[in-house]
């Protein structure tokens, strides 16, 4: 939200400099993120006087110059060429001098310089409308009807605004800070806790009067829970132009385009206190007649973009005696709005419900400065006030007439809340006693009325537009920020319960993991919890998905299931750049819909595509496969503590082949090759290989893991190797759980050191090249010893498993 310096002092006498107002404002709980500066015109037209033409003569070495002699106040006249048509002796004119720095249409500056133009010397330019930021008008000089003297500065003949933006981050609870006003209100009671007194003027309404009754429009409202209260009030005999220097300024300064002196108008006082209004061209209104209801579901409306947006059965709309007008609180239609031709309007100010103009914002992906303000919460009191306001403006910019009474549809009127403050719940929240005058103080300049006061506290009536406050707590954080966290002082001592640390804690864990994995070269990336409800739904039944009651858009209208597909759109990002090969991990959470309840897990995931190395000079990179991510999934396990595991077949739709993790019955990770369907799904057209870890069982793991110490062997290892002829089907897994069941003394380490398939082999069968590792910790092996070992081994290979050594 933008607020202008400059409009801000309109309603609070103050001449701090713009950074210590920020930073009260930031104190306050109105975060300012930055200041910028407008200038209404480009330079501040700085450098640029008035001068006098003195004398005008033809170039003598161009037929479209001249050489004129103008005075601009110093002791000499200077000679500056001039190519404009209409440049004569005796006319004032807007002279840049030597060092100005103009800009041209598209903001790019450029400084005027001591030169010769083909031949003569000019010492300066006179300038025209567009060349100074005055006007847009090329045709030829500007000429001044003014006596000001020769040298005044232009900026002291025009109105160039000078102001200082603050961009400030609001907070969605505080609706109440949604106008320059509000702002204001605040920092009035920001300064009163610092001992400056400074009066709040808002704007007079003493001058509303109606000029006649001569247009009656009839105003109706079906539903007044959508629409509690809703005014109207008409005018005529407008003329619709662009609006004066001053208000177009005032709108440009916060980011607003002008369009013309009554939506202007609007804008302005939307901005002003916070409460929008919509003109009506009242030509328009079929049957005089307005309408405050919903319509049929299913609807077309035309909106003020042009665009046809098909209307909800809940949307609230504006509509006349035949056609709905407006989206009630959102968004203007393109057949009722204010044109140069319009001459009578009907203007409205409204409260309406914030929930119901919040769904349909959403539901037609539309966010209007109006919907920002109504879906948070108006003022209902100030809806009458600011629509006099309002027409007062419009009255002065048009030269209308005020043509009608304010209609005022309020029903039931909105009381303010009752709260009770103990003293004791201030002090022990914030943990320091506030004095009691100060508090009182605090709550009046927030205009909190003090109805009743009691030796325990204070009750208390919050005004309606401070929707945020409505509990004890809500007043306490209000007394907090207006006197300040920075006053609260800190104690010398601190007293603390310190509770004994859990056995592991799961963020170190996460820290473990992830410094393992970057150190395999591994990227983190973090992906949207939000997802498109397309890719679940081709895995698993959308009975299991969880949706989104008023999404975003269609693309992100559903919570993730797995990590998988929000890892692939990095994937695809990645290879869109040409960065082929990647690792990437993601810590996450995935959702589900249970039978009778939601269900959130912490999952990790891994990416792997590409190469393992990028190509170079002594040979092409390998590419990454699924033995490199078992790697990494084996080293995880590992680092963690994960004890024994089994692995078994993998029937996943994500996966076209793979593998699962499993212990004691419990899936640990599924990982794999990713079905080829699913990355053309993505457009991404080379191998990814994923892993989809459950990230508690690792954690789990890491909290009964228990450290095993042994000293470093003294006597060698000695190794030797099988060739065994095997069944296709017998698993390396099978033979290294043989292995160490048959020897558990000396047997070290069984590695699998080449696989071979092929003719040269007996129909279904394979060869494994297996070599063992044996040391005793005690003593030397000899010869005897490892042979007896090595018997052993063959003997329950072939027992076990058929196999035979080649």
């Amino acid at each position: 939200m933008n607020i202008s310096y400059n409009w801000l002092k309109q309603f609070l006498e103050i001449d701090w400099e713009p950074a210590k107002t920020a930073e009260l404002l930031t104190d306050l709980g109105l975060e300012v993120e930055g200041i910028s500066r407008f200038e209404s015109v480009k330079g501040g037209l700085n450098g640029v006087v008035v001068g006098e033409v003195l004398e005008v003569k033809k170039h003598p070495n161009a037929d479209k110059l001249k050489v004129c002699s103008v005075a601009i106040g110093l002791s000499e006249p200077v000679s500056i060429v001039c190519g404009a048509p209409n440049v004569a002796k005796g006319q004032k004119v807007p002279v840049a001098t030597i060092g100005t720095t103009l800009y041209d249409s598209a903001g790019k500056p450029w400084k005027i310089k001591k030169g010769k133009i083909r031949g003569e010397e000019s010492h300066g330019m006179i300038c025209a409308e567009d060349e100074i930021g005055l006007g847009e008008s090329h045709a030829g000089i500007m000429v001044l009807e003014t006596e000001a003297p020769n040298g005044t500065p232009l900026n002291a003949l025009f109105n160039v605004e000078d102001d200082q933006v603050f961009e400030i981050g609001l907070t969605p609870n505080r609706s109440d800070a949604m106008s320059h006003f509000g702002v204001a209100r605040d920092l009035r009671a920001g300064l009163k806790q610092l001992k400056i007194n400074k009066e709040l003027r808002t704007p007079s309404v003493s001058s509303f009067n109606v000029n006649n009754r001569s247009l009656r429009i009839e105003v109706s409202v079906e539903d007044h829970q959508l629409a509690p209260r809703y005014c109207g009030i008409t005018l005529t005999n407008l003329i619709v132009q662009p609006s004066p220097d001053w208000l177009k300024n005032r709108l440009r300064a916060i980011g607003l385009n002008p369009i013309n002196n009554v939506v202007d108008a609007t804008n302005y006082v939307m901005h002003e206190l916070g409460q929008p209004l919509h003109a009506f061209d009242a030509n328009r209104i079929f049957g005089k007649k307005v309408i405050v209801k919903t319509v049929e579901a299913g609807t077309p409306f035309m909106t003020l973009d042009g665009e046809e947006r098909i209307l909800h059965e809940e949307d609230l709309m504006i509509c006349d005696g035949e056609k709905p007008m407006c989206i009630a609180g959102v968004f203007g239609g393109i057949n009722t709005g204010v044109t140069e031709d319009t001459r009578s309007i009907f203007l409205e100010s409204a409260y309406f419900d914030p929930i119901s103009i919040r769904k349909t914002a959403r539901r037609h992906g539309l966010s209007t400065d109006a919907s920002f303000r109504f879906e948070r919460g108006v003022d209902i009191n100030n809806v009458e006030y600011a629509l006099i306001r309002a027409a007062i403006l419009i009255r002065e910019l048009t030269g209308g007439d005020i043509s009608s009474d304010v209609t005022d549809l309020y029903p039931v009127k909105r009381e303010d809340f009752q709260v009770f403050l103990t003293f004791e719940k201030i002090d022990s929240l914030i943990g320091y006693q506030i004095p009691r005058d100060s508090i009182k103080s605090i709550l009046a300049s927030l205009d909190i009325q003090v109805k009743s006061v009691t030796e325990s506290g204070l009750g208390l009536i919050i005004p309606f537009y401070r929707s945020d406050v409505r509990r004890e707590v809500d007043v306490i954080e209000e007394i907090l920020r207006v006197y300040g966290y920075n006053n609260i002082p800190n104690k010398e001592k601190l007293t603390a319960s310190i509770l004994p640390p859990p056995p592991v804690e799961p963020h170190r864990v996460e820290e473990v993991a992830g410094s393992l994995l970057t150190s395999n070269g591994f990227f983190e990336i973090l992906g949207n919890s939000l997802t498109n409800p397309d890719h679940q739904r081709a895995l698993s039944g959308a009975e299991l998905q969880v949706t989104l009651l008023n999404p975003l858009s269609k693309e992100l209208s559903a919570l993730r299931m797995d990590l998988l597909f929000s890892g692939l759109e990095t994937v695809r990002h990645n290879l869109n750049r040409r960065q082929p090969d990647q690792k990437l991990f993601e810590f996450g959470k995935v959702y589900h819909r249970g039978a009778d309840a939601f269900r959130e897990e912490e999952r990790l995931s891994l990416l792997l595509t590409g190469k393992k190395h990028a190509d170079h000079w002594t040979g092409t990179g390998e590419d990454l496969g699924f033995f490199h991510l078992k790697g990494v999934i084996c080293q995880l396990f590992d680092r963690v503590g994960m004890g024994p595991y089994q692995e078994e077949p993998l029937a996943d739709m994500r996966f076209g082949e793979g593998l699962k993790a499993v212990r004691e019955g419990r899936t640990l990770a599924d990982f794999g090759l990713v079905h080829p369907g699913i990355l053309r799904e993505m457009d991404i057209r080379q191998p990814v290989f994923y892993a989809d870890i459950r990230w508690m069982e690792l954690v789990n793991a890491a909290a009964d893991r228990s450290f095993l110490y042994r000293e470093i062997p003294k006597f060698p290892e000695v190794k030797r190797d099988f060739a065994l002829l095997l069944d296709q089907h017998v698993t390396f897994a099978q033979l290294h759980h043989l292995a160490f069941a048959e020897e558990r003394k000396l047997l070290q380490k069984v590695q699998l050191f080449d696989v071979y398939t092929g003719d040269k082999l007996p129909p279904g069968k394979k060869s494994y090249a297996v070599s063992f590792t044996l040391q005793d910790p005690g003593k030397t092996l000899t010869d005897k010893g490892i042979d007896a070992v090595m018997q052993r081994l063959r003997v329950r290979f072939e027992k076990d498993l058929g196999a035979e050594l080649r």
